[in-house]
């Protein structure tokens, strides 16, 4: 940015004033590309979610709104802007109305720092990974100013409650991702990316068994911080009706939402640097792609579908797996994470100093873990089929289906559990 500003000032032969200005004016460019790339991403995926819910639900999703249901999104934003913004008289005025810009801040700025491509960053920064840890304990600040400013105890038990748990799961999250930094020994996104090569086993996620432990105490803890199902105690209706947001509406109701469904790009994204290589092609060396756009488009393409897939198990997750109680949720993160999070932070460690780099013995413990982490890729993916037959479901992957309009027929549209009632049920039809 500084580079390109005064190549901007020396070729129109400006000095002083002139070019603190043009520095200025680049940085409020990037900053809105920023957000509105950051707010594109929340809002589509806010209708990925709803078509790949229907999806497991048996049901379409949104349908009707735009081709193939792509505009609804845009469609309930401005529904969301048209709908009246209460400001309890109760409540303190100033920080109610602050407290949903800290949670969009907190998330949105941390774009700053994702690297889609290997020349597609608004700041590589050497200290990237602080800065994220840094930058995304505003939504903390802002949840828990939210519960406090309404004005009402149930708000306020909320936002106390959110507040926990983000703090508390921020603990297993930065020590898993430590442990990337001692494999790389770098704190520059960028650098842990180069660190790394195109081809799965030379992930961090296969680096060893404790380096691909430690990506799946990141994942869940990223989600419990993201308040996704199963951790969405703060603001479950189930619980203290909707929590810290109780008490707004319109697009500050939204402004909670955006940052919520930016976060699951953004874990994704982070997940995809640190353990899965980012926008690594294989056989193609960093250098290679630096002087190559088409490369360059590859590889963002890449890292945008590998983060992309992250989304798609976040949100599958939050419609399989039921909710936990407060005492279930606090005690998976003391009396699990942490602990097995510092156990991976030492074992890294210690495989850095007992197992040389590039060594045989370091080359067939990556092959291995990649070969065990195939394995339980394969077994999870059987297991899945083995219950979508065992149901009698109907597997459909188009999620862009549009859906007809037909009378109800129960031998299509009623689902039949289990072995014994699909026979009842063909008993009964035949």
């Amino acid at each position: 940015m500084e580079q390109l500003s005064n190549y901007i000032a020396d070729y129109f032969e400006l000095s002083g004033l002139a070019r603190e200005i043009i520095f200025a004016v680049l940085i409020l460019v990037v900053a809105a590309v920023v957000f509105i790339v950051a707010l594109t991403i929340s809002g589509l995926l806010t209708l990925a979610e709803r078509r790949v819910a229907g999806r497991i639900q048996s049901r379409v999703g949104p349908n009707r709104v735009g081709p193939l249901g792509l505009l609804q999104w845009l469609a309930d934003g401005l529904k969301l802007i048209m709908k009246e913004d209460i400001v309890p008289a109760a409540s303190d005025g100033p920080m109610f109305r602050l407290a949903p810009y800290l949670v969009v801040v907190g998330v949105f700025a941390a774009f700053v720092s994702v690297p889609f491509g290997q020349l597609l960053i608004a700041a590589d920064l050497n200290v990237g990974i602080i800065y994220l840890l840094a930058i995304t304990s505003l939504v903390t600040v802002g949840v828990l100013m939210s519960g406090w400013a309404s004005n009402n105890k149930w708000s306020l038990l909320g936002g106390i409650r959110a507040a926990a748990q983000i703090v508390s799961y921020e603990v297993p999250s930065a020590l898993a991702v430590l442990s990337v930094v001692l494999l790389s020994g770098t704190l520059s996104m960028q650098g842990i990316i180069a660190a790394q090569g195109g081809w799965p086993w030379e992930w961090y996620l296969f680096h060893n068994p404790f380096a691909f432990l430690a990506f799946f105490l990141y994942f869940t803890a990223a989600i419990a911080e993201g308040n996704r199902t199963p951790f969405d105690l703060p603001e479950a209706e189930s619980e203290l009706v909707s929590g810290y947001n109780t008490e707004y509406s319109g697009m500050r109701f939204a402004g909670f939402f955006l940052g919520e469904f930016a976060n699951i790009y953004l874990m994704s994204a982070i997940a995809t640097t640190l353990f899965f290589g980012g926008w690594q092609i294989p056989t193609v060396t960093p250098e290679q792609q630096a002087a190559s756009w088409g490369l360059q488009i590859i590889g963002l393409l890449i890292f945008v579908a590998k983060a992309s897939l992250g989304c798609f198990v976040v949100i599958w997750l939050r419609w399989t797996f039921p909710r936990l109680r407060v005492d279930q949720l606090m005690s998976v993160c003391y009396r699990y994470l942490v602990p097995l999070a510092f156990l991976c932070l030492l074992a890294n460690a210690v495989y850095l100093l007992v197992v040389p780099a590039g060594t045989l013995i370091d080359q067939i413990i990556h092959y291995g873990t990649a070969a065990l982490g195939g394995l339980v890729a394969l077994i999870f993916f059987w297991r899945v089929l083995h219950h979508i037959r065992s149901v009698g479901d109907r597997l459909n992957l188009n999620v862009l289906a549009r859906g007809k309009k037909l009378r109800f027929d129960p031998s299509i549209q009623a689902r039949r559990y289990g072995r014994f009632r699909r026979k009842k049920f063909m008993k009964e039809t035949n």
